[in-house]
């Protein structure tokens, strides 16, 4: 059985906190989703730039949005990569919505979009059937040895079995920052190790609403520092002579902080994405979304008491948030009443 070692140390207590109090802040909000829909899309963006470039692809940003918006048919592995990313990311966030539940079997599914046509078959979405060892690039020598092959299945099997058993009794932030760790320490499959832990991670975060918008990309964070990145997320040695010392602690201050300064991103951004005059929301339709805010829902009745606007104008207002999907109509006649879309 699988059992980490950590200490909730006051700076990881502090973290968690206000990762908690930024998410709730943010999810009360409500935004316009045709305006939503093309930050999305900017978001996927530089989380595909960002995790392919953690690994070393050489594609800037500016170019890997090009890929993405022309898609061309003959490609180079490097703009390969950036699509099978970006697919797997499009894919995954349809998941969300669905609460998807960590598995081995999404697991294998993810690694097998990003390495598409990029791994032989039976090296993608399997795990590894060989050793393999990890390199620094930079001193050009090996710094780890991942675990045997006959002991990949077992460590992987284990390790989601503890998000499943723990998903109630552990902070979400300390599960996810415990999975991805450990799947870079077991490293189990031949490539794309990196790539399919952070989607997987986005996953187990999305239990504790980390999808924001989907606007959120923690990639980024760890691309902005890569040699942080890999120092804090990798061990250095023999894994048999380590894994039962291995901390966590510091790689999990390391990531909640990541969060933090995403989620600060995310915060900043938001108040920028309503300025398209026609989806931008006045005083009298934010009285609505507060009054539903409060009460659950809001009808007719109750709008008339909130601002000094005719009826059929009051009317045309609800049509907007209906057309602007952030609320729906419910009931009939006079028993018609507004909540917000889910």
């Amino acid at each position: 059985m699988f059992k980490p070692k950590y200490t909730i140390t006051d700076k990881l207590l502090s973290q968690i906190k206000q990762v908690n109090n930024l998410v709730i802040e943010l999810n009360q909000q409500r935004f316009p989703s045709v305006v939503l829909m093309e930050f999305q899309k900017i978001a996927r963006a530089i989380s595909t730039f960002a995790s392919t470039s953690i690994e070393g692809n050489p594609l800037p940003l500016t170019e890997v949005k090009k890929i993405l918006k022309s898609r061309p048919q003959h490609i180079r592995d490097s703009e390969q990569e950036v699509l099978n990313y970006n697919n797997a990311l499009i894919d995954l966030n349809k998941k969300l919505k669905h609460s998807t539940q960590l598995s081995l079997k999404s697991i294998f599914k993810i690694h097998q979009q990003v390495t598409q046509k990029l791994l032989p078959k039976n090296q993608s979405g399997q795990l590894r059937q060989l050793p393999v060892v990890v390199n620094n690039p930079k001193i050009k020598k090996v710094v780890f040895l991942p675990p045997d092959v006959k002991d990949v299945k077992r460590l992987v099997t284990e390790l989601v079995e503890f998000t499943k058993v723990n998903q109630n009794k552990i902070d979400p932030l300390i599960i996810a920052g415990i999975f991805h760790k450990q799947m870079v320490i077991i490293h189990p499959f031949m490539d794309g190790n990196g790539r399919t832990t952070r989607l997987a991670t986005k996953l187990l975060l999305a239990k504790l609403g980390l999808n924001t918008f989907n606007l959120f990309s923690f990639e980024n964070y760890y691309n902005q520092n890569v040699t942080r990145y890999f120092k804090a997320v990798g061990e250095q040695g023999d894994y048999y002579d380590l894994n039962k010392n291995i901390d966590f602690t510091p790689w999990l201050e390391y990531f909640t902080e990541g969060i933090i300064d995403e989620l600060l991103r995310i915060k900043k951004l938001l108040p920028h994405i309503d300025l398209n005059p026609n989806t931008q929301l006045k005083p009298f339709h934010q009285k609505i979304l507060k009054h539903i805010k409060k009460n659950n829902f809001i009808a007719d009745k109750d709008y008339a008491k909130l601002v000094k606007r005719a009826k059929a104008t009051r009317a045309l207002d609800f049509q907007k948030l209906i057309k602007l999907e952030i609320i729906c109509r419910k009931g009939k006649g006079k028993s018609t009443y507004y909540t917000l879309k889910t």
